[in-house]
């Protein structure tokens, strides 16, 4: 069942397109991931989908209901967490929760302390104390004290510990197998591939490619490391291989896909005495879309 439909979505500022016929589909117990580098219309989607921003064309469906529209009643069942939370600096951080799970119109009190323990926050400091990483654990546990059934969560592990990164996937795992969906924008790749059932790229107001990290991978290469009795020759003239260098360990070399056959029938004829393949991360699959980019934004540090 289709939670989230985003049909040839356009977004408008005067005669700037900020988002040009985006498509994306979220179902009932999927977790998606959102990633684009800082201008790529990431943040606007996700205030479109809020309700914040109405859509200049296309058709924005969530619960079968027009996001702008039927904002309020999307709102009762949907649990959003920024990446920069500001909250309202002398209430403390269990006033603060209980608020904002109150306006959804469910508390679980029982699982709000357990998301305090887990999560290691005071909620009786006053907000104004708070550091970022506690702002954020605050959100956090609002929303996953709540019983929503659609989160979009946009970085919203932004100064937390790598620990509490930790709880946070736990989070999302557990709403996950309940038949919740979830939106999840993060810089740190290595949290969406370990999370995402799939993965959604935007790249200068458009998307550029959506599926199952399976169904990606065909874009990447996978890093070779092998050790022959004889020296190899001739691997830079195969096509589809880069980044060959001699080290320590044996000959480091990366691989098109579509040529791993012809790539290891090249090197079995050199005799070998070591194999080991690295399958490609989404880090890999980020970089090659937007390597020799003119806008610069090819780090991952500039993933939003």
């Amino acid at each position: 069942m289709s939670v989230v439909k985003v049909t040839n979505l356009t977004k408008k500022f005067g005669e700037f397109t900020a988002l040009d016929r985006v498509n994306l589909e979220v179902n009932s117990g999927e977790v998606i991931g959102f990633i684009g580098p800082n201008g790529a219309g990431k943040s606007t989607t996700i205030r479109v989908l809020l309700g914040i921003l109405k859509a200049s064309e296309g058709e924005v469906k969530i619960f079968d209901q027009d996001a702008w529209g039927d904002a309020v009643e999307i709102h009762k069942r949907v649990a959003y967490v920024p990446g920069d939370v500001n909250l309202w600096p002398n209430l403390t951080g269990g006033e603060v929760i209980d608020l904002f799970v109150k306006l959804r119109g469910t508390h679980d009190k029982s699982r709000r302390e357990e998301l305090i323990k887990k999560f290691n926050l005071d909620p009786t400091k006053k907000c104004r104390t708070y550091s970022k990483g506690n702002r954020q654990k605050v959100a956090l546990i609002a929303a996953f004290s709540s019983d929503a059934d659609l989160y979009i969560l946009d970085e919203p592990t932004s100064g937390l510990d790598p620990l509490m990164e930790q709880v946070f996937q736990e989070c999302v795992k557990d709403v996950k197998s309940k038949g919740k969906s979830v939106i999840l924008s993060s810089h740190i790749l290595s949290e969406v591939e370990k999370l995402c059932d799939k993965v959604a790229i935007i790249r200068q107001g458009s998307m550029i490619e959506t599926g199952t990290l399976d169904e990606l991978r065909h874009l990447t290469r996978t890093q070779i490391l092998v050790k022959t009795k004889q020296p190899i020759t001739k691997l830079n003239e195969l096509n589809g291989i880069h980044e060959i260098e001699e080290t320590d360990q044996g000959l480091s070399f990366q691989v098109d896909t579509e040529e791993m056959d012809e790539a290891i029938r090249h090197i079995s004829q050199f005799g070998i005495v070591k194999l080991e393949s690295a399958p490609p991360t989404l880090e890999d699959l980020f970089m090659r879309h937007y390597e020799g980019t003119a806008t610069g934004d090819t780090g991952v540090g500039g993933v939003i």
